[in-house]
């Protein structure tokens, strides 16, 4: 049986929603984030040596990384089921995306956050308006706008296909869910289109989704 070592808000929530979907029994191992520093616990690294989640353990193979985990098992227990077929314009969208979650648009989200720990730090009266500056220019400058640009990009793309790579859910749209799912949430200082926060909608509202939900004992992204 697969074993999914699961972090609790991260992005292994994908890997329990796909295996519903596909409908494979797996057993779910849970791992708590340390409640000062938020950071995954020691535990993780004797699974594999970088520590982080999502791993799953099929047989005596040990997979890390969302993406690779998403194409291993759709690869071994999808069949034909969550991948458009090969050589259509479908299938470039769906590796364009599998790749684009992590590769271009989580960065941003990721220096978006850091943006807001930097100007809430707790540090002494006399430092805090120089790293408030600090932080404002970095997201003014760079952070912002690129999510901007980012976002008008996802909504474009979702103004013309009901799913990222066409007309059916791939394991793109599980992929790009933990991204969007931050968007919607967490996203503050660019505006975000009700498209964005309806595609969420309809893809929390899957059966698939929300037994992955019960499963893993709560949202991947916390509002």
């Amino acid at each position: 049986m697969i074993v999914v070592h699961h972090l609790d808000q991260s992005r292994s929530q994908r890997v329990l929603w796909l295996l519903e979907e596909l409908d494979v029994p797996y057993e779910l191992v849970r791992y708590e984030r340390d409640p000062a520093t938020s950071l995954a616990p020691r535990a993780l690294q004797e699974v594999h040596p970088l520590g982080k989640s999502p791993v799953i353990v099929d047989g005596d193979q040990t997979i890390a990384e969302s993406a690779a985990i998403l194409e291993y098992l759709v690869e071994t227990y999808g069949g034909e089921r969550f991948v458009p077929p090969a050589g259509t314009p479908a299938y470039r969208h769906y590796r364009y995306f599998m790749h684009y979650a992590e590769g271009s648009l989580a960065p941003f989200l990721v220096l978006d956050m850091i943006c807001d720990k930097i100007r809430a730090a707790p540090v002494p009266f006399f430092i805090k308006p120089v790293s408030r500056k600090i932080g404002g220019m970095l997201a003014a400058q760079y952070v912002n706008p690129n999510l901007a640009r980012h976002i008008a990009f996802l909504d474009a793309h979702l103004a013309a296909h009901p799913y990222f790579a066409g007309d059916e859910l791939s394991c793109a749209d599980i992929q790009m869910s933990y991204a969007l799912e931050t968007i919607v949430a967490r996203v503050r200082a660019v505006e975000v289109p009700p498209r964005l926060f309806d595609y969420v909608k309809r893809i929390q509202a899957r059966p698939a989704y929300q037994r992955a939900l019960s499963r893993g004992g709560q949202p991947a992204v916390a509002g």
